[in-house]
């Protein structure tokens, strides 16, 4: 009897605004035709917009399959959702509320397909998150929109490039804002959603997690500040008493600088360019934006619409091809997790005369 065949994963893939980059970036990783081997990519957005940026980087070749039906997909094939406004008409590297609006559209369409099981796993391409504001989209971000859209209380952005790992307390947030939002309780929870996602989505059995300070030089003793003392310290220490494998606080500065990250499974940074500043310098073109504690699976590239470049097939696609593998890497991996914490056979109680047998 033959096996039944693995199940092809159908990746919903949005082209984010769509006077960037990331139409260019989507074709482009979808021209490797090893990904048509793993999965079933299916762009959300609009046919000429796609056209356009098709013809302005030369891929006349890149064709796609029209989807009207969304259980009609085509399993070898790239398929197109398209998500309306089919005479838009792109402006390369021009910021527009129409724009933005179409890269909306997108994503709840691809939001919807997913909620509805028409597909697997979500990878988002950039958004310009000013154009993108309205009724309907005042989030600070892609992050923050879907964690009220899947209903978590708490989310994680975590920034992945193979064995380097950087997560944040605090995400799309103002500078003069990051010290309130700081706390012991906002540290444990993110620590704890980061043990969580390293154990389900990467397989790591005793995670060990870096946690930055705040402050220059992590305070240096109370001298510049004393949040590591009064606030970071004390998180650290009670995940510490719960058996968590967890360290700091570490300067970033030198932490990055001597290559100290190495020995951790991922690092804890208090805020947006403490960690991403580090992450870029050291995987600018190949890292991942993963969205942990969601209980459906989305990545993104991690860099922005590149409105400069837009159009001019200048866009490296690395980030968004990597960002295709680590989806179906994380939604492999919590299937195997499932499938591992899941006992096929109910332990029933031993019968009396089983008892008397067995002794």
């Amino acid at each position: 009897m033959n096996e039944p065949k693995e199940h092809k994963l159908r990746i919903g893939i949005t082209l984010g605004d769509p006077h960037g980059i990331g139409p260019e970036v989507v074709m482009k990783a979808l021209h490797d035709q090893a990904l048509l081997e793993l999965c079933t990519p299916v762009i959300f957005g609009n046919g000429k917009v796609l056209n356009a940026h098709r013809k302005a980087i030369g891929m006349e070749e890149f064709n796609v399959n029209p989807v009207r039906e969304p259980d009609n997909l085509h399993q070898r094939r790239v398929n197109l959702w398209s998500t309306g406004e089919e005479d838009f008409q792109p402006e390369f590297g021009k910021p527009s509320p129409a724009a933005g609006q179409m890269a909306l559209r997108a994503l709840q369409t691809a939001c919807d397909a997913l909620q509805n099981g028409k597909i697997d796993v979500l990878v988002t391409g950039p958004i310009d998150k000013h154009t993108i504001q309205s009724a309907e989209f005042a989030f600070a971000g892609h992050t923050e929109f879907l964690q009220q859209r899947f209903g978590a209380g708490q989310s994680l952005m975590l920034l992945v490039n193979d064995d380097l790992r950087v997560g944040l307390v605090t995400g799309h947030v103002p500078v003069d804002q990051v010290a309130s939002l700081i706390t012991t309780e906002s540290i444990t929870q993110k620590v704890k959603l980061m043990l969580k996602s390293l154990t389900e989505d990467f397989g790591i059995r005793k995670p060990r997690i870096a946690v930055l300070g705040l402050n220059p030089h992590a305070g240096d003793n109370g001298t510049i500040g004393s949040h590591e003392q009064q606030t970071i310290t004390p998180a650290i220490e009670a995940l510490r008493s719960e058996n968590h494998l967890v360290f700091g606080p570490y300067p970033a500065d030198g932490f990055f600088g001597a290559g100290q990250w190495k020995q951790f499974d991922a690092v804890l940074a208090m805020y947006h360019d403490q960690g991403l500043a580090p992450f870029k310098a050291l995987a600018f073109t190949a890292g991942v934006n993963f969205t942990a504690g969601l209980s459906i699976v989305r990545t993104s590239p991690d860099h922005g619409t590149a409105y400069d470049i837009a159009g001019k097939n200048l866009a490296d696609e690395t980030s968004t091809r990597q960002a295709i593998y680590l989806a179906i890497d994380v939604y492999r991996a919590r299937k195997g997790w499932a499938a591992l914490n899941t006992d096929p056979l109910k332990i029933q109680p031993m019968r009396s005369r089983d008892r008397d047998r067995d002794r």
